[in-house]
């Protein structure tokens, strides 16, 4: 998985003219991530995968108790066919996440909502660790993107930049709902999309906001790319359509962006799928 940028201006994140434009609407992405029964190799027999059986019978126990916080499932210690069979069977679903900073970890949601894969990797960019986790979202995601973030936005400058016009408003907003904000609480979301912004302010609101260690891409209608800032709670939301065409460019403050999230009721269908895929092996 490679590191995603942050684009932050040009074709359709800004609204066009008013004054003589013609009004071009963008072509909606036609293609959806659904779910498909996980192909398996044919040469892996039931009797070869007691190290994954168990596994699978712990990670059904633990979607089974969701909403319980459980602890993440090892699968460092599985062997060559065993772990084949879980790369299989989990695949790849929509969400997947790269973590920076003082660790590097891999974050890939499961073809299995609400079940994801973390892999922490060393300097050589080798995993030396591999575990499952059920849950809305990752807690290390959680934890990590705004481990060390600044709790404010710096607002003091003694000259701006020039083009900035309309972007220190929006950073007083974005200190204000960061101070009031909660964990759990509501998301506050500016649509940087219907806003007169000019580059300059795109730029200088990247610049204040600072660049985080989360980087998170939802595929699904099109792809949802969501980057942490190194500022306290807030994220920076950019949509693109199945032309890659950024058709909404946003900054939201929240916890983790729902874009990104699992559901409950993902979970519970998760649970039972896996419960259909584990009587064939037993």
């Amino acid at each position: 998985m490679t590191s995603l940028s942050l684009p932050i201006f040009g074709q359709g994140s800004q609204p066009p003219e008013q004054d003589g434009a013609a009004l071009d609407y963008l072509q909606m992405p036609q293609d959806m991530a659904t779910y498909t029964m996980p192909q398996i190799s044919a040469d892996l027999s039931a009797v070869d995968l007691s190290q994954v059986t168990n596994v699978l019978q712990q990670l059904q126990q633990d979607l089974a108790e969701f909403p319980s916080i459980c602890e993440p499932i090892g699968l460092i210690q599985l062997d060559t066919d065993n772990r084949k069979f879980a790369d299989e069977l989990l695949g790849e679903g929509e969400v997947s996440a790269i973590c920076s900073g003082g660790q590097d970890i891999r974050i890939q949601e499961s073809v299995l909502a609400g079940v994801w894969r973390l892999q922490k990797l060393n300097a050589q960019r080798q995993i030396v660790d591999d575990a499952l986790e059920v849950g809305i979202i990752p807690q290390q995601l959680s934890q990590l993107a705004f481990s060390g973030a600044a709790s404010q936005i710096d607002t003091h400058w003694t000259e701006l930049p020039l083009g900035v016009m309309n972007a220190p408003p929006l950073l007083a907003e974005l200190n204000a709902k960061i101070a009031g904000y909660r964990p759990g609480g509501e998301a506050h979301t500016i649509n940087l999309s219907l806003l007169p912004q000019t580059e300059q302010d795109l730029v200088f609101l990247a610049q204040r906001l600072g660049q985080g260690k989360v980087t998170i891409l939802s595929r699904g209608y099109g792809n949802c790319r969501i980057t942490a800032t190194s500022t306290q709670y807030v994220w920076w939301v950019q949509y693109f359509n199945s032309q890659d065409t950024m058709i909404l460019n946003a900054l939201e403050v929240s916890d983790v962006p729902s874009v990104a999230c699992a559901s409950p009721e993902d979970i519970s269908d998760s649970c039972q799928r896996l419960q259909e895929i584990l009587k064939v092996y037993r």
